[in-house]
């Protein structure tokens, strides 16, 4: 077949892209070797518009084992143990096809911690929705959380937490990020560079069908009219065969015979084999009528381009063959010997006794595009003259029934969190807990990001993110280590849209390198935009920390009657961007709230060792929607009350979210203030635990209230 100008076109390659793949070749590609570079070199799997800024992020640190570059990052636990954690986007998938979109999310990035070694022990996600009135919005919902639910709960790993936004931004794009974190031996930790000439390469796991060819170009375009017809290009998956191949992986794992090991995720054969082929700086030849396939006449095209799920590529030591067949045939998955490591530097594919491919593997990799795109930067925005007056007690059972900030009940009960038995209280808190089996350390997680911060100022926005999830690890009493992000933006051929990222970049890298919080993996998720409207510039951030004794953690419930509560940190009562301006005055106005590094350092070191002294019953950090919020969601998580007898009764001193706070309670006031004031920490006694409601100067709202209001809106939307 001739290659026209149309099919380059089609296959998501500029000119100037296909005249470097005719140079590299030293011809013109046949169709199967073009689909290779088409997927190869699409934004979902180079970075060709975000591995220039991306470069400039904090990715080491000594407990730092692996950062960006291999399936997950890796981080030092001790004991000879290590945390294995990504995150990754499912977002075109999951509005095309929610279920299956949101389902085969989850399935990837539970292999791009298995694969590693690890086994996993906590999923999470990071959800972001449209208008709840938007007419598409339920299905869209219902399909993303009973994908989730249906895959995880089937496959035995706990979904132990996450977050759910709604914005009208995100009514024609959704996002959905998935996070997974494993526990693996030190010393079995598995890499993905092949290596060893002549060595056998060897698939496993399920046949390969038809499903989620072009997946990844499609997911390296915005969206139209016509988006429905991309519904082929999801993948469909089985969350019991995935099951099967975590236990048949590790069972090998613990052996000697693997070389290198990687999953067939985005592009599937293709980026597995030139990803592993790359990094071992070998060639592959493969024969691809050794593949399994589950329909007939599956040309190499749709072979090596088919998005099929729960597959993995590995290298095995010579002789390893049939002892690794032997265990992959136990647990009932497909094995197969499907090519050989050479030292070509060529991808080579075989069918039917000819070449169907042959490409120099250095420019597929060297060459792929990199592109330093035009961008401007957002624009500062003035401060914002706030509403005054307004009654609290309203506003603050308005803002606690809100669709951000109302319960998410009815998502997480729909997850199996407690599968495993390591799983430390419910969703909800800030930050999940999960046991290190067999040992008394545990480990923190959570997803964190304020598109809306990142959207008026993304460089504010992009350190705020960071601090959030440093300060929700803190909060249960761990020691913030890494963080693993999800980039969803725009259009980067837009301008202020490469202005966005670049400007949540520069926040987060400040953020990180002021919190000792490298990232260690992560994804980019770009033209998430439907007609030329993009998504709120949004930085999904997964962070992991490590409590060293479970039995020290803190919770954020109101645990007793008549201890103090006492407010950590500086109260300026910043409204820009603020939640009561969104939700009682239908505003999305002004700069969002400064972040300052060295006190979010501060406050919160004090506040972490304050919890690990004993001297905390209950923690919570302040983020969106203030003082009061987090009052209430104290109160309403133990079923105690509340009286506030200080602040001034404004809308900023109840509202503001200004950053670097936390609400404690604590038994003995006098000592922790003045542990606080030796530490140059901000800290004051503003009340006392204790009644059915939460009291404060100018009103008084009873918990029962709170917590029917917080528990209405999902059940009373999905109802319906």
């Amino acid at each position: 077949m001739t290659i026209t100008p149309e099919i380059v076109a089609e296959h998501g390659l500029t000119p100037d892209e296909y005249q470097v793949i005719l140079e590299s070749m030293g011809r013109e590609p046949n169709m199967t070797e073009l689909g290779i570079f088409s997927v190869m070199w699409s934004e979902h799997c180079s970075y060709k518009s975000s591995r220039v800024h991306l470069k400039k992020l904090p990715t080491s640190a000594p407990w730092v084992i692996q950062g960006p570059g291999e399936n997950a990052g890796v981080i030092d636990i001790g004991d000879g143990q290590a945390a294995i954690f990504k995150m990754e986007s499912h977002n075109h998938p999951s509005y095309i096809e929610p279920y299956q979109g949101a389902a085969t999310g989850v399935g990837g990035i539970l292999r791009d911690v298995f694969t590693m070694g690890a086994r996993p022990v906590a999923n999470m996600n990071a959800l972001r929705f449209g208008e709840p009135s938007h007419p598409k919005m339920r299905h869209l919902i219902s399909g993303v959380v009973a994908g989730i639910g249906g895959y995880g709960n089937c496959v035995g790993v706990p979904t132990v937490g996450g977050e759910t936004n709604f914005h009208a931004a995100y009514n024609g794009n959704i996002l959905v990020n998935a996070m997974t974190v494993g526990i693996a031996n030190t010393d079995k930790i598995f890499y993905s560079a092949a290596a060893g000439l002549g060595n056998p390469v060897v698939y496993v796991g399920s046949k390969t069908g038809r499903d989620g060819i072009h997946g990844a170009t499609m997911a390296s375009a915005e969206f139209t009219e016509d988006s429905e017809e991309k519904r082929p290009t999801v993948q469909v998956g089985d969350p019991f065969t995935e099951k099967l191949l975590i236990e048949a992986c590790l069972e090998l794992m613990a052996s000697d015979a693997i070389v290198a090991i990687q999953d067939m995720g985005a592009a599937g054969l293709t980026s597995s084999s030139v990803e592993m082929a790359s990094k071992g700086g070998v060639g592959l030849e493969l024969v691809l009528d050794d593949v399994p396939c589950r329909e007939t006449g599956m040309t190499p095209y749709e072979m090596m381009l088919s998005e099929s799920q729960e597959r993995m590529l590995m290298i095995l030591k010579p002789g390893r063959e049939a002892f690794a067949e032997a265990i992959f045939h136990k647990w009932e998955l497909d094995f197969a010997v499907i090519g050989r490591v050479t030292d070509t530097g060529h991808l080579v594919l075989k069918f039917k006794g000819e070449t169907a491919a042959d490409i120099p593997l250095a420019p597929l990799a060297d060459k792929a595009p990199a592109y330093e795109r035009p961008w401007v930067p957002t624009p500062k925005r003035a401060d914002i003259a706030a509403p005054t007056g307004g009654d609290l007690g309203e506003a603050l059972l308005k803002l606690v029934a809100s669709p951000d900030l109302a319960s998410k009940r009815w998502i997480w009960e729909q997850y199996d969190h407690m599968v495993g038995a390591d799983t430390i209280g419910r969703p909800g808190g800030d930050a999940a807990v999960v046991r290190v089996h067999g040992t008394k350390k545990a480990l923190a997680i959570t997803t964190d990001c304020n598109p809306r911060y990142c959207f008026a100022d993304p460089v504010e926005g992009g350190r705020q993110a960071i601090a959030e999830a440093w300060r929700n690890l803190t909060a249960v009493g761990a020691t913030p280590l890494a963080t693993t992000d999800c980039m969803n933006f725009g259009n980067p051929q837009r301008p202020e849209i490469m202005g966005q990222f670049v400007g949540c970049i520069e926040g987060m890298a400040e953020a990180c390198r002021a919190l000792d919080f490298p990232i260690v993996s992560g994804n980019v998720s770009l033209y998430n935009e439907t007609n030329g409207t993009g998504i709120l510039p949004t930085p999904a951030i997964g962070g992991v920390g490590l409590i060293e004794d479970y039995d020290q953690r803190v919770g954020m419930a109101f645990s007793a009657a008549g201890e103090a509560i006492i407010l950590i940190g500086e109260t300026r009562g910043h409204l820009g961007q603020s939640s009561w301006l969104r939700v009682v005055h239908g505003r999305e106005d002004g700069p969002p709230p400064p972040v300052d590094l060295a006190a979010e350092r501060r406050t919160g070191d004090f506040v972490r060792a304050q919890i690990r002294a004993g001297a905390v019953t209950a923690a919570h950090d302040l983020s969106d929607g203030g003082l009061l919020v987090a009052i209430a969601e104290m109160a309403m998580a133990g079923g105690t009350g509340a009286t506030i007898e200080a602040g001034d009764g404004s809308t900023g001193w109840a509202f503001g979210e200004d950053q670097a706070r936390y609400l404690v309670t604590t038994r003995d006031s006098a000592a922790l203030l003045a542990a606080a004031k030796a530490a140059g920490v901000p800290a004051q006694a503003i009340g006392t635990t204790g009644g059915d409601a939460v009291s404060f100067g100018g009103g008084s709202v009873p918990v029962a209230d709170l917590r029917g209001a917080h528990e209405r809106f999902l059940p009373e939307l999905m109802d319906r």
